[in-house]
C-alpha cells in the first residue's frame, strides 16, 4: 500500500512541535543569549564580511569560523538530533537575532540567513511565527521541505533567534516513526 502524499506546507504538526521543543532546549537558549550579546554591535557591513568569509571557507582547507560553529555544543546537539531521526531530518540550524548561524548539523552554503524568507518570515514576524519553505526535489529524487520557527526567550517573552529544520517528506510519509 502506498504511503499517503503530504501536501506542500504540510510537514506533519508533530514534527513542527519537535522543532519547537528543540528550540527551547537550554543549549539553544544559552547559545543564543551569548551570541546575541557577542553580535550586538554588528552592522550590515560586518555581517556581509562574515558571510563572505564563510562562503570562502566552504571552498578552502582553512575553515576557522566553520570549525568554531561545528565544534560548538549546540551543533553537537543538533547533529545528535539529526542522527536520531532515522533520515527524516536532513539538516537543522539555529540563527541569532541578526540571522547569523550559531549552530548547525551540517555546513550551510552561507552564514547569514537574514536575507532569506526562512528568517524574515519566522523571526521577522515575532513569537509564534512558523514559515514553511517550498517543497524541493533533492538530487536523490526525494521531496524535502524546511520549516522555520521563531525562538522566544522564556525569561523575557522576546524573540531571540530562529530555527530551521529540513525534513525528508517522502521518508516521513513512508515509514512509521519509532
Amino acid at each position: 500500500m502506498a504511503a499517503p502524499a503530504l501536501a506542500a506546507g504540510e510537514i506533519p504538526q508533530r514534527y513542527v512541535e519537535k522543532v519547537r521543543t528543540w528550540s527551547q532546549d537550554p543549549t539553544v537558549l544559552i547559545t543564543l543569549r551569548a551570541w546575541n550579546e557577542k553580535h550586538a554591535d554588528l552592522d550590515q557591513d560586518d555581517i556581509d564580511r562574515m558571510d563572505q568569509d564563510w562562503r570562502k571557507q566552504t571552498a578552502s582547507d582553512q575553515k576557522p569560523l566553520i570549525a568554531e560553529l561545528l565544534g560548538a555544543p549546540l551543533s553537537a546537539m543538533l547533529l545528535r538530533i539529526q542522527a536520531d531521526s532515522d533520515g527524516r531530518l536532513i539538516e537543522t540550524f539555529v540563527m541569532d537575532k541578526n540571522g547569523l548561524n550559531v549552530g548547525q548539523s551540517a555546513v550551510t552554503s552561507d552564514y547569514w540567513q537574514g536575507d532569506e524568507a526562512k528568517f524574515q518570515e519566522s523571526f521577522g514576524r515575532g513569537p509564534g511565527a512558523v514559515h514553511y519553505g517550498e517543497v524541493e526535489v533533492k538530487d536523490t529524487g526525494r521531496r524535502a521541505q524546511q520549516v522555520s520557527l521563531t525562538i522566544v526567550d522564556p525569561r523575557t517573552g522576546e524573540p531571540i533567534g530562529a530555527i530551521t529544520a529540513e525534513f525528508d517528506l517522502d521518508l516521513i510519509a513512508s515509514t512509521p516513526e519509532s
